[in-house]
């Protein structure tokens, strides 16, 4: 009881911090000093500045800023331009056509910038008034962006992964690795649902276009090819150990830097913009990051983490039965948080449990992130149906509907994950083997 009563105090003030406008990583600083005060006899001031320290001086992440610079320095670039350009010859004759491009495109930004919100923005701008153009139905063409964009949590380099493998003490290279068969079977889903549309539908089969040329393929390949060749870079180096995720970041933005300066993109303006947009965001990851490493010492000297874990294992749950009963948790959680708070917030607490049932880390990564996929567009606090009313103008509650399906898709992929866990695990075990 005392450790139940323990629990609600902290809950209570965590709540009272956000409600007067603190932010989150403010108010989790401030409910990691209640802790200190009130269930532990340390002075919270020495052990507040030594957690802190050891926890952003960290080496890992070092990649952190490299990989937003790069995403900030695409997302300036002609990138949406190239990609639409490049994928229409190739995917218009396709069932479901140019909403392919959507889905593809996105998994591409993905790979390259590692944010939902950037995919977003930087695929929308491009798709949204094309598909508008040539007729294909608002709905589909807005739901189809808002569940391809949240890929971008999963692909790597994901941001998200970074920050979560830097709280758990994780392989961020074996993190990376493990979100690309979940982000491919993903992106197969979103295909599946676009090409039934497209194939047994009167409407999609009377959108279908007339098929390119070979040289417009070729033109088209040629525009991609950079685009490519960057994503084979960053990822191929880590998967084969030719570099390790802070070195891949590194060739990440002088690839970048190089396909700016062809596309004749980088000016001393947009190179200034990329870097003032990587500080601002890397400042407000810190500033989490912060807040949940000196909450998470808190909670661990005053044992609660501990007790839970004791708590839940008596309860007898299986493994498979604590992550049906999380995954409730966190859809719920999600309707009312963003990915980076869920993860930050939870993972202190969840992590002894989690080691102490036996769960695969690396796994339950990829399973976070999934979710927090979910959360992006699940009403009222998706934060890319947001982005989608103000690119659109639409009502919040007509863009939920229109992303509906895509939610049901990524349930879908969320239980394949929970029932065969090899999707994210092969791939990382493979990588070690072979090295």
């Amino acid at each position: 009881m005392e450790q139940v009563f323990a629990v609600i105090i902290l809950l209570f003030a965590m709540l009272g911090f956000l409600a007067l406008g603190l932010w989150v990583g403010m108010s989790m600083l401030a409910t990691g000093v209640v802790a200190m005060i009130l269930f532990t006899g340390i002075t919270f001031g020495d052990a507040m500045a030594t957690t802190i320290w050891s926890h952003t001086s960290t080496w890992a992440l070092s990649s952190l800023p490299l990989f937003i610079w790069m995403g900030e320095i695409l997302f300036r670039s002609k990138l949406s331009e190239n990609l639409f350009a490049g994928l229409s010859p190739i995917l218009r004759r396709t069932p479901g056509g140019l909403l392919h491009v959507n889905v593809l495109g996105s998994s591409t930004f993905a790979a390259i910038s590692g944010s939902s919100a950037a995919t977003l923005a930087t695929v929308g701008k491009m798709t949204i008034p094309e598909l508008q153009k040539r007729g294909y139905p608002e709905s589909l063409t807005i739901g189809t962006l808002a569940g391809a964009s949240t890929i971008g949590l999963l692909i790597p380099p994901s941001l998200t992964l970074i920050v979560y493998g830097v709280l758990v003490q994780e392989s961020i290279g074996r993190l990376f690795i493990a979100g690309v068969m979940p982000g491919i079977m993903l992106s197969f889903l979103f295909f599946l649902y676009i090409f039934g549309w497209g194939q047994f539908t009167k409407q999609g089969r009377s959108l279908r276009e007339a098929p390119a040329t070979i040289a417009e393929k070729l033109h088209g390949a040629a525009k991609l090819l950079p685009v490519f060749m960057l994503i084979a870079a960053v990822i191929g180096s880590i998967f084969f150990g030719l570099a390790t995720p802070i070195e891949a970041a590194a060739i990440g933005v002088v690839g970048a830097l190089l396909l700016a300066l062809i596309q004749g993109t980088l000016n001393r303006e947009s190179l200034r913009a990329s870097l003032l947009g990587t500080v601002k965001t890397m400042s407000m990851i810190m500033l989490l990051i912060v807040g949940s490493s000196f909450l998470t010492m808190a909670m661990a000297f005053s044992g609660l983490p501990g007790d839970l874990a004791r708590w839940v294992g008596g309860m007898g749950l299986s493994a498979t039965g604590l992550i049906i009963v999380l995954t409730i948790f966190f859809l719920v959680l999600g309707m009312f948080l963003d990915g980076f708070s869920m993860i930050i917030l939870t993972i202190a607490v969840l992590e002894p449990l989690l080691r102490a049932t036996g769960i695969d880390m690396i796994w339950f990564g990829i399973f976070l992130v999934m979710v927090c996929e979910v959360s992006l567009i699940t009403p009222p606090i998706g934060f890319n149906l947001f982005l989608l009313q103000g690119m659109t103008g639409k009502g919040i509650g007509e863009i939920s509907k229109a992303a509906f399906p895509m939610f049901l898709l990524l349930l879908a992929g969320l239980a394949l994950l929970i029932a065969f866990p090899e999707i994210a695990t092969w791939l990382p075990n493979y990588m070690t083997r072979g090295n």
